[in-house]
């Protein structure tokens, strides 16, 4: 199970020359306070860079290896001469000397025969790179995903009965990110110099570190999907609702992951991203309707559960989804175990795993993460932002160059987001004057017959905790929204709402109703939960 981070992991160093040998100490950002930025510009010039910075690296023993690379490349305008194979393992997890060999490498002698960096002289063992034109690396489906333990390594220097420094397993991505390095004490994790950034790698000044992620999955029409859908969210930018699932915990060992949680809540409400919080120790339940899922970031179970192990169930594309667990990545190309094959397979374009045990402050924080995406970073910056440390156990999988939020796409309205649009432009509103904004979301929302204006406003609304007001916005939305499982959802809340108003004849009311009208949706036990007085157990 995933251990909590001791307080002393905060400042951990895991060996001198590991923790400096990317040049800067580990970084604190308190959670609650992030960044709101104006969101940078997407175009044409930023593509460009972003491609011409970009390595493809595929397996020469998977034929779909290749031609996912080459899809993708085309796809992204990567030059063909950055799309290179390498011979090695088609096994997701291989040995230390298996990945220098056939992956490490191999690379580091591409990278010098294309002049793609400089190096310092081969006499100063740990580099560094002085120069790297490569800011990004995408490994294609059939590149190993993970390097065992490999006790008796020479040159490595293991702490025995140290939480970091016992352990030299690595995900592939993370290690490849500091590739020039060549460190021959591979126990531990070194500080990433690039947490907490807010500057594109293009201008951050850290040439050691390379942005990797992979394009992968349970098959390889997944991963073609993947590609597809970041690039056509790209378009039209990410609409819908984020659903962040916190525990409550009162374990002062656990409430970091917690708070990552509720920083991003707080964040998107703020710019105009609708949220829908569970703050229970349980998971959204089984039967909860979870619909117009853009964003997911919950914890803590370690396999696929609730409303994500129900048939048929699917996420937006272009969707982001993250499940906390220590090793919701330890499989990536398995749709049934664990998290992050799953999640890809039910229509998400890009999501974070950990392949081994990585102790919860080495996990990324979900609240950097967020807050970078939504500035309009790329999924690689923003992954890398939120990690304190790499050479660790985290996998990036997704498509490193995608932007779901810029500001470009803000100004890409059209008539299928509308609604989307309309409670965006409100919400910000609200934030601004609360009258105002009140009245602009009950304009549009009357305009528009808008059940997600009506909820928007309501979940605005419950976060304010009047409930009163979040009811009666519910009553609206109930009656705007033709979908079952949007009824279903908002009588949830509404029947929560109603209670937390003293309301209780109303709010067993409403879930005997819904539960009469619509007696097949999985909805109806949360229904029959939350009203025990007419449906006692």
């Amino acid at each position: 199970m995933l251990r909590a981070a001791l307080l002393a992991l905060i400042c951990l160093c895991p060996g001198v020359a590991r923790a400096q040998a990317l040049g800067a100490p580990l970084a604190a950002i308190k959670a609650g306070t992030l960044p709101t930025a104006t969101p940078l510009p997407a175009g044409p010039s930023n593509a460009a860079r972003d491609a011409d910075a970009t390595l493809v690296v595929f397996n020469e023993a998977d034929e779909e290896s290749r031609l996912l690379a080459q899809f993708y490349a085309q796809k992204r305008n990567i030059p063909t001469e950055q799309v290179v194979g390498l011979h090695c393992s088609l096994a997701e997890e291989i040995t230390r000397n298996e990945y220098e060999v056939t992956i490490a490498e191999p690379l580091r002698a591409l990278f010098t025969k294309n002049s793609w960096w400089k190096l310092d002289p081969l006499e100063n063992p740990a580099g560094p790179v002085l120069w790297n034109r490569i800011r990004f690396v995408a490994l294609m489906r059939g590149i190993p995903l993970k390097i065992a333990p490999a006790p008796g390594y020479p040159g490595d220097k293991p702490v025995a009965g140290d939480l970091i420094r016992a352990h030299n397993e690595a995900a592939v991505d993370s290690e490849l990110a500091v590739l020039g390095l060549r460190l021959r004490v591979i126990s531990g994790a070194l500080s990433n110099p690039y947490f907490t950034g807010l500057t594109s790698i293009h201008t951050a000044g850290f040439p050691n570190l390379m942005l990797v992620a992979r394009l992968d999955g349970p098959t390889p029409a997944i991963v073609r999907r993947m590609i597809v859908d970041s690039i056509a969210t790209e378009e039209a930018g990410l609409h819908g609702f984020a659903y962040m699932d916190a525990r409550a915990t009162a374990d002062p060992r656990l409430t970091e992951g917690d708070r990552w949680l509720y920083a991003a809540t707080e964040d998107l409400r703020k710019n105009g991203i609708p949220v829908i919080l569970d703050n229970g120790p349980a998971m959204f339940p089984d039967g909860s309707p979870m619909r117009s899922v853009a964003l997911y970031f919950g914890w803590y179970s370690e396999q696929l559960a609730g409303p994500f192990a129900r048939p048929g169930f699917r996420l937006l594309p272009g969707s982001i989804a993250v499940h906390i667990h220590s090793f919701s990545g330890v499989t990536v190309r398995d749709d049934h175990r664990n998290w992050v094959g799953p999640l890809l397979a039910e229509g998400a374009a890009a999501t974070l795993g950990n392949v081994y045990e990585p102790y919860l402050e080495l996990t990324p924080h979900l609240d950097i993460f967020e807050n970078r995406l939504r500035l309009g970073f790329t999924f690689a910056e923003s992954a890398y932002m939120s990690q304190r440390v790499v050479s660790w156990m985290t996998t990036c999988v997704g498509d490193p160059l995608y932007r779901p939020f810029s500001a470009g796409h803000l100004l890409k309205r059209t008539k299928a987001n509308a609604e989307w649009d309309a409670y965006h432009d409100g919400a910000l509103a609200w934030f601004n004057n609360p009258k105002a904004g009140l009245a602009q979301l009950r304009e549009a929302a009357r305009r528009m017959n808008s059940g997600i204006i009506w909820e928007g406003l309501a979940l605005l609304q419950m976060g304010d905790k009047d409930h009163k007001a979040a009811a009666a916005s519910l009553a609206e939305a109930l009656n705007a929204f033709t979908n079952v499982d949007d009824q279903m959802q908002v009588a949830i809340h509404e029947v929560i709402e109603l209670r937390q108003a003293g309301r209780e004849f109303d709010a067993d009311a409403l879930a005997k109703k819904m539960v009469a009208a619509h007696r097949t949706s999985p909805a109806t036990a949360v229904l029959k939960q939350l009203a025990p007085a007419v449906f006692p157990q």
